[in-house]
């Protein structure tokens, strides 16, 4: 059997804690802050004793040894490794609330420079610089606005996934509370027909039949959700050649409760026949 190693890498605060007791939770053998040097040496140990499944977890405290590990990636899929790359992100405004929260000292933070909102800001930024090699190689999720639950299920979800073969991740989300800064595409539907103004169907969602029927017997509704399919059928074959593992399409409106949800789920029944595809509700996972 293949050795499949999870590299989870991602901002300070940004919950790869979480994401590591999932991957735990999942069945894999899980180290945390693993130099890169050592990454050779681990892979090739761990899978003599503890199997085939592997999760590390690397960030911006191996900072100067950081640029070695997409060539070692490399490296390790070459010798038939399945390697799969997860990135946790949030925006800078979360990341410093969560710091000042739980009152702990970023990773670059020097003792002898206050720790106020400024320096904090500025040394996030630092470390998005050191890391954006590796984001641009990993599959992001934006916990920003996502609670700790939210994300478990979100990394648990990515596991099944065959390795080498495209996954789609369709999203809805609402305008309102930000958009995900882990889209790769984003497509706005605010300007369609909205059930949060009829009273019968207010207080349901996208997922609920009523609203499903109402949406459908909306011609613009249907010529959104054909213009999205045929953008997205044009160039994901030519995002599977370029070897993309995860291809996150968001799609918001207002609330994030009606019209995102419904064309999210047509979308994913669309492609599921070619791809594998996982739903994401951001606005109603959490609830």
């Amino acid at each position: 059997m293949s050795l499949e190693i999870v590299l989870i890498t991602g901002m300070s605060g940004s919950g790869k804690s979480v994401a590591l007791h999932a991957m735990e939770d999942s069945g894999y053998y899980c180290v945390d802050n693993l130099p890169p040097e050592l990454l050779p040496a681990f892979v090739a140990l761990e899978h003599k004793h503890h199997g085939n499944r592997v999760a590390i977890a690397m960030d911006v405290r191996s900072a100067t040894s950081l640029p070695q590990v997409p060539r070692e990636l490399d490296r390790l899929r070459k010798q038939g490794v399945i390697v799969q790359s997860i990135f946790l992100d949030a925006t800078t405004e979360t990341l410093v609330r969560r710091f000042s929260e739980t009152r702990r000292r970023h990773p670059l933070s020097h003792d002898d420079v206050p720790d106020g909102r400024r320096a904090l800001t500025q040394v996030i930024e630092l470390e998005r610089e050191l890391l954006a090699d590796l984001r641009e190689q990993a599959h992001v999720i934006d916990t920003s606005t996502i609670r700790a639950s939210q994300l478990q299920s979100y990394v648990k979800d990515l596991m099944p996934s065959a390795p080498g073969q495209l996954t789609l991740v369709f999203q809805s989300f609402a305008f309102k509370r930000g958009i995900p800064v882990d889209a790769d595409y984003v497509f706005d539907v605010r300007m369609l027909p909205n059930p949060h103004y009829e009273p019968a169907l207010r207080d349901l969602t996208g997922l609920d039949a009523p609203v499903a029927d109402f949406l459908r017997q909306q011609v613009d509704v249907g010529l959104m959700g054909q213009h999205i399919e045929k953008f997205l059928s044009y160039w994901l074959d030519m995002l599977d050649r370029n070897h993309r593992s995860y291809v996150t399409v968001a799609v918001g409106c207002t609330g994030g409760q009606h019209r995102s949800v419904y064309l999210v789920e047509q979308l994913a029944q669309v492609f599921s026949d070619r791809w594998t595809v996982l739903r994401r509700h951001r606005e109603l996972d959490g609830r």
